[in-house]
């Protein structure tokens, strides 16, 4: 096959301009390739740009025959398919805990690499190393997290003979750290947010540090991303707390606890550019992305373009990008990323370096759908020595894209992180993009990253795109754990987000609105408890025998049943008569439903009131699940001989927030305590809870000890009061 010929699915095209570009996207709408989302036509006399419609001065190497997947999830997933695209065998690694997972399905082959923690398997290099030697691969391509922006992994590789699909190890050491990264960025004229970027990490000297700056100010881990290890600070008799969490969280993330202070924006928006680059002095920028929707200083929804970008910024930000990415001899795809002072809206003097990912995005999709390109494609080309080709006067993007993440989370508990089995995942492939690396039925632990999906839309118009992505949102159907996606639908509603007034601040200036206490509808309720009776099976129907059914039959009057089912601890009593064949009325607090179920089944069509709604009803794990619509809600089964399950919420007790490790304890039996003190700090997924007294008392019983791996809603303290105690 030529350089300028391209198999896709069953079929081959020659490519030569805005014909073949043409062609080659109507051909991928045709075979509905799995890296590119469905769009609508180039308009008349536009060509999609990328590596599979203009390859002008491309260098041909020889490609890799096997590559392996330093990762899990649905980035490895994302990557195979790639290179399965382009006829690359790919090898998976897995720990204990992903023996079942999709990517090592989906693979050609897999090698174990140890226990579940990521430091006994994902974060070991030997095995990384051990099994590229036992399977043969000859590169590594790190997905994002874990090894992709550690200098040992990409030197280990190199050592060993074996490409590393990313940066040099020199690149990713001289981005590595934001406080030397910005002092490098100064110097290559990259402006920077004003702040504290040294080596002295004492105590008093940062606070000092912080002083000068002025509050509010960001206390930021100098390693890594993903708003680990940052605290925004308002006052000073709150920094060496701060200070302190922020080393906690970032030693356990990075290995490496020195922060840097920043003064904090007041009205930011972050803003980031894509670059490419190859070995052959070819570097640009695929345009922006704006991701200022964020929470727990993690991204929620992406989108490109950014709203209200002008041609002029667009053009200062991208070339302030590759400024940076050239000062370190950059090789293939990066992010550099900036903190925009919107303020006064987007000005070209009120941008700031923040610091660049020496690796793929999660938010990739949002660029590949406005330009038509495979990153990962162009990732895997530049490693192997390949002249992309690419020329920036020919870059061109068409419509808008936007990036929604599904997590297993609770966002009514401060979006901690959830698990459990999924008992029914269903998402609108039709209308959107869905990266994901789980299917119906696997289990989210609390071993790693809670995503369960990425969902990616993409139109003409941020209009119509954003149309696509609540559509999108409210076909997802997910049950077995919380998820944020109530929180998405809502989001994606907001008046402001529809018309572009995006900022880093939205989601907690709107978080009460956005993250409301769901209640159990009456309907789930009516649902639960018949369920819990089991009465749909048993209801009797025509011409049944009373001798064959446990429905309750009566010689006259007519059956009635009593059921508590719970809801988050909270006991609801439903009274039930049985009217006849799947006829039931539903008394709860006084109020009286007619449920009519059609058939015999638990799941379709439920009358309720006279009114259809779609419904289905699962018994998991000693529970029920209400699948209403869009909604999921979970319920569990009333044992009168439990304890209280609610004890606790008087204040006398600490419970796990979230299934997780206890990290420190800062108390001991015996010991006096204020309200607010922190007594235990637990972590999951690499994300730190302190946990507080809830009044002033003394530590009665303390249950737990660090390193104890503990469930969600387990009791960890007690507290007396200090009367008691004395």
């Amino acid at each position: 096959m030529s350089a300028n010929d391209l198999s896709i699915g069953t079929k081959r095209v020659t490519l030569g301009g805005g014909s073949g570009a043409s062609q080659c996207c109507a051909l991928l709408q045709e075979e509905k390739h799995p890296n590119f989302p469905l769009r609508p036509p180039p308009q008349k006399g536009h060509s999609w740009p990328g590596p599979l419609c203009e390859r002008r001065g491309a260098v041909w190497g020889r490609m890799f025959r096997k590559i392996l997947i330093a990762n899990r999830g649905e980035i490895a997933c994302r990557i195979m398919r790639t290179a399965s695209r382009m006829g690359i065998k790919t090898v998976a690694v897995y720990s204990d805990a992903d023996a079942n997972a999709l990517h090592v399905e989906m693979a050609d082959e897999a090698i174990r690499i140890g226990p579940a923690p990521v430091s006994d398997s994902y974060l070991r290099i030997d095995a990384i190393l051990d099994a590229c030697r036992r399977t043969g691969a000859e590169a590594v391509h790190p997905g994002y997290g874990f090894l992709s922006e550690n200098p040992k992994f990409a030197k280990a590789l190199k050592d060993a003979g074996i490409a590393f699909i990313g940066p040099s190890e020199s690149a990713i050491l001289a981005m590595g750290h934001k406080d030397a990264a910005k002092r490098l960025m100064e110097e290559a004229g990259v402006p920077v947010v004003p702040g504290y970027h040294g080596e002295d990490q004492d105590d008093d000297l940062l606070a000092r540090e912080a002083d000068k700056i002025g509050y509010p100010v960001l206390i930021k881990a100098r390693a890594g991303g993903g708003g680990k290890g940052m605290r925004r600070v308002d006052l000073r008799e709150e920094f060496a707390e701060a200070l302190q969490s922020a080393r906690a969280e970032s030693k356990a993330s990075f290995d490496d606890d020195n922060v840097l202070i920043e003064k904090f924006v007041a009205s930011p928006r972050h803003i980031e550019v894509q670059v490419m680059a190859d070995r052959h002095d070819c570097t640009v920028y695929l345009f922006e992305r704006d991701c200022s929707l964020q929470r727990r200083h993690q991204k929620v929804i992406e989108e490109a373009p950014a709203p209200g970008m002008t041609a002029g910024m667009r053009a200062a930000m991208g070339e302030a990008a590759v400024r940076a990415a050239q000062a370190i001899d950059y090789e293939g795809a990066g992010t550099v990323e900036f903190l925009v002072d919107a303020s006064g809206g987007l000005r070209v003097d009120r941008f700031y370096f923040m610091e660049m990912n020496t690796r793929l995005q999660v938010e990739h999709p949002v660029t590949e759908a406005i330009t038509g390109l495979d990153l990962v494609e162009l990732q895997i080309r530049a490693a192997a020595g390949e002249a992309l080709g690419l020329q920036q006067e020919s870059l061109e993007f068409f419509g808008h894209a936007f990036e929604a993440r599904v997590y297993a989370e609770d966002p009514a508990k401060g979006f901690l992180p959830a698990t459990g089995r999924i008992e029914r995942l269903h998402m609108p492939d039709t209308i959107a993009r869905i990266d994901t690396g789980v299917r119906e039925g696997d289990t989210i632990t609390a071993f790693y990253d809670p995503m369960i999906a990425k969902v990616i839309v993409h139109d003409r118009t941020r209009e119509a795109a954003l149309a696509k992505m609540r559509a999108a949102l409210e076909g997802a159907r997910i049950a077995g754990t919380n998820t944020n996606l109530g929180f998405l639908r809502l989001l994606t509603a907001r008046p402001d987000f529809a018309a572009g007034r995006v900022d880093t601040a939205l989601i907690d200036r709107h978080l009460v609105a956005l993250t409301p206490t769901e209640d159990a509808p009456r309907d789930a309720v009516s649902l639960a408890a018949l369920t819990a009776l089991d009465l749909p099976s048993r209801s009797e129907g025509e011409g049944s025998s009373p001798w064959s059914t446990l429905a309750g039959w009566r010689a006259w009057g007519v059956a009635q049943h009593s059921v508590t089912v719970l809801r988050d601890g909270n006991p609801i009593e439903a009274s039930v008569r049985v009217l006849g064949s799947h006829r039931f009325d539903v008394r709860i607090d006084g109020v009286v439903q007619r449920v009519d179920w059609p058939d015999n089944t638990k799941s379709g069509q439920v009358e309720i009131d006279g009114r259809r709604v779609a419904a289905e009803m699962l018994h998991r794990d000693g529970g029920i699940v209400v699948i209403l619509g869009a909604s999921a809600f979970r319920f569990a089964m009333h044992d009168p001989l439990d304890v209280d399950r609610a004890a606790g919420a008087t204040g006398d007790s600490i419970l796990a927030p979230m299934p997780g490790l206890v990290r420190r304890v800062s108390a001991a039996v015996g010991d006096a305590v204020k309200a607010g003190q922190t007594l235990i700090v637990l972590e999951a997924m690499k994300m730190e809870q302190s946990l507080k007294a809830p009044r002033d008392g003394v530590v009665a019983a303390l249950l737990v000890g660090e390193g104890d791996q503990v469930e969600d809603g387990s009791s960890l303290l007690t507290l007396e009061p200090l009367a008691e105690a004395e």
